[in-house]
């Protein structure tokens, strides 16, 4: 069973900047073989997602693209994001997540239900 645990959060002013990492276990877990996502959670609205990684392309939500940077390094089997220019909009919990099933992109339109693998959550806080 993966297990993803996420860190990096913490409280900015806006136009500052964080870095989050997941880091993911399991016995034969290769985080490689799955489309890797961060999905956010603001209080009171839905989980989005945020960005997707799998074999080097990548998805942005248009509501930060431009601004947040996904990455993943196999050998750590780790993912990343890389958050600049934050605003107050971006405060909210953000999630590290895995596709269903290995070997497969990750969707044109990512949703939440794609993914059944979470880790349980980061906090961003963005002040203004």
């Amino acid at each position: 069973q993966v297990q993803l645990v996420e860190s990096g959060g913490g409280s900015v002013q806006a136009g500052g900047s964080l870095r989050l990492s997941c880091a993911a276990s399991g016995y034969t877990f290769q985080l490689m073989a799955y489309c890797m996502g961060w999905f956010r959670q603001a209080p009171g609205k839905e989980r989005e997602v945020v960005a997707t990684i799998y074999s080097g392309a990548t998805y942005y939500a248009d509501s930060v693209n431009g601004r947040f940077t996904i990455s993943r390094n196999s050998a750590k089997n780790t993912i990343g994001l890389q958050m600049s220019n934050l605003t107050p909009e971006d405060t909210a919990m953000y999630y590290c997540a895995a596709q269903t099933d290995p070997w497969v992109p990750c969707g044109a339109r990512p949703t939440a239900k794609e993914y059944s693998s979470w880790g349980k959550g980061t906090k961003v806080t963005v002040s203004s």
